[in-house]
């Protein structure tokens, strides 16, 4: 088995926070990613998003697109709606190599709010289930067919965002539909990261790594912050900064053959989270993992 190490650019500039990081251009993210160690790069709102524009930039940095986050509405577009939307994207990732789709249902979300807690996330009702994953299943079918598969994110202050809901998704879709591990958003949540790799290791084909600071996000949950608040203050940070216990993790990732890219992305204030530092740490400490658990990491 191999991976290979990415890293998204939330480290420098945030998509959800425009203000942090905004003065950032994308040459400084990239070529400190590269420094840092990284093989590639996820989306981000400075990147082009035409295959022309991005490539040549890329290749002058030596990296490689990893995959790019697309917000979901299946609960409220039809299918052929969905996948109308999804057409831009589909030929950005397919045309530069990118194998897997980060893609999450936004509906009714509440992330991007800074002023919603998440208590008021939403929630699917009971007759929604099935024909959502249908659709669900029917899109990533298709993406599937080009060359590039979903990979559904868990995310905090959207539909799937617990363990259980995790658990109840993956047993109404196929195997078309990968699972986006993301540690700190299932942490967050109140879910296992270990177990829920455990269960779902066959399904799972893009992997987040991202750390949480317990005395943080005890203060959040106790609060009911909001999810950007909670990232202002600070709750998430880079791998083996914070309570994710990553050397288990790692264990069974590789017991279970996992092949794709690890990414660290982990949403911090860039004026307070020097970039280049904490860029530089999660790789060392994601190279450390995978040597300990005898994973071989492609250059």
């Amino acid at each position: 088995m191999s991976v290979t190490i990415g890293i998204n650019p939330l480290t420098w500039t945030n998509d959800d926070l425009p203000d942090l990081g905004a003065d950032t251009p994308l040459e400084t993210c990239l070529s400190e990613g590269k420094q840092a160690g990284y093989a590639g790069f996820e989306l981000g709102n400075k990147f082009p998003r035409t295959p022309e524009a991005l490539a040549p930039i890329l290749d002058a940095h030596g990296l490689k697109l990893v995959s790019g986050w697309f917000s979901g509405r299946l609960l409220e577009h039809s299918l052929d709606e969905e996948k109308a939307a999804i057409q831009d994207h589909l030929h950005l990732l397919k045309s530069l190599g990118a194998k897997v789709m980060v893609y999450c249902e936004v509906t009714g979300c509440v992330h991007s709010d800074r002023n919603a807690p998440l208590s008021k996330r939403p929630t699917l009702a009971a007759e929604q289930w099935e024909p959502w994953c249908e659709q669900l299943n029917q899109l990533a079918a298709y993406t599937k067919a080009q060359g590039v598969q979903l990979a559904y994110h868990h995310h905090m202050g959207t539909v799937i965002q617990s363990e259980s809901d995790i658990d109840r998704l993956m047993a109404l879709t196929t195997p078309d539909l990968g699972l986006l591990l993301d540690t700190g958003h299932l942490t967050y949540a109140g879910g296992d990261p270990i177990a829920v790799q455990q269960r779902h290791a066959t399904r799972i084909n893009h992997v987040h790594c991202k750390d949480v600071r317990r005395a943080v996000l005890d203060d959040a949950l106790n609060r009911d912050r909001s999810f950007l608040t909670a990232v202002l203050d600070g709750v998430f940070t880079v791998p083996g900064d914070g309570c994710v216990d990553y050397p288990t993790l790692f264990k069974g990732l590789k017991a279970a053959n996992y092949q794709g890219w690890l990414v660290v992305e982990a949403e911090q204030d860039p004026a307070v989270a020097h970039p280049l530092t904490y860029a530089t740490m999660g790789f060392r400490h994601l190279r450390q993992l995978c040597d300990q658990a005898g994973i071989d990491v492609q250059a």
